[in-house]
């Protein structure tokens, strides 16, 4: 049975005996040694080179998100190794699949509230707080968090969100979606009667979107970046393993009660 209309195509690569083309490039003349993995990351996403600006920017992003410590992701990327460490692969992919809606996955969501909310300011008018209050007193009673705001750790600021927005500001590309991001917070603190704080999650679509980045691939930035990020723990773990020390650390502090 066939199943929509579409033609059957890919404009991403191909290859044949003599050639491998990347987005109509040839990889060994044109690309290899010519450009930086993150321009190679871009250009294979939107099939063009990322101007200098996209490229710091989108290089910066990456940089932000790779490393965070003991995370759950990487614990169980390390553990997975310690009882396989003939599988590199599935170890990584332990530690990935746990990207969602708690931990690294919040960025999409937090691009489309900034999508959506820019888009309602452009369409209102007038100042940015008035629309920015709305969206947040909507999402409080929802009953969802608002994604991107709170830190388990970070407090008062988390500063990579600092980082990022301050060199965005710098370099003159804090565009609407900066400034949005600003005006939310201040509305997030207002609804939520407290301080939550925005994390990397919601300053990595800020400035990526400001610099023209789809926001349809904005989870596969904390994906792309924890991979590195992982396959330095699991390097790590099999000069010095700690796999099995957490796996006995978490036994113990759980009790078994009936």
């Amino acid at each position: 049975m066939k199943i929509g209309h579409s033609e059957a195509r890919s404009s991403i690569a191909t290859a044949d005996a003599a050639s491998i083309h990347i987005r109509g490039r040839n990889l060994s003349k044109d690309l290899i040694g010519q450009i930086s993995f993150t321009e190679f990351y871009f250009l294979s996403l939107t099939g063009e080179l990322p101007t200098e600006i996209q490229r710091d920017f989108l290089d910066a992003t990456l940089v932000a998100i790779a490393e965070h410590g003991l995370t759950p992701s990487v614990q169980a990327s390390r553990m997975t190794y310690a009882a396989a460490p003939e599988a590199l692969q599935g170890a990584v992919a332990a530690g990935i699949l746990g990207c969602g809606s708690t931990v690294l996955g919040t960025a999409e969501a937090a691009g489309q509230v900034l999508k959506e909310g820019v888009e309602r300011w452009h369409k209102e008018g007038g100042e940015h707080g008035p629309v920015a209050l709305s969206q947040a007193k909507s999402v409080k009673a929802s009953g969802r968090r608002f994604p991107g705001f709170g830190h388990p750790l970070h407090k008062p600021v988390d500063p990579r969100c600092e980082s990022l927005l301050s060199m965005a500001e710098e370099r003159g590309v804090a565009g609407d979606y900066c400034q949005y991001t600003r005006a939310l917070q201040l509305a997030v603190d207002k609804v939520w009667g407290k301080h939550l704080v925005m994390n990397i999650s919601f300053a990595i679509p800020a400035v990526l979107l400001d610099v023209g980045f789809p926001v349809q691939s904005l989870k596969g930035i904390p994906i792309l970046a924890r991979t590195a990020g992982l396959l330095a723990h699991l390097y790590e773990e099999a000069n010095k393993p700690i796999g099995f020390h957490m796996a006995h650390a978490g036994e113990e502090s759980v009790q078994y009660k009936k």
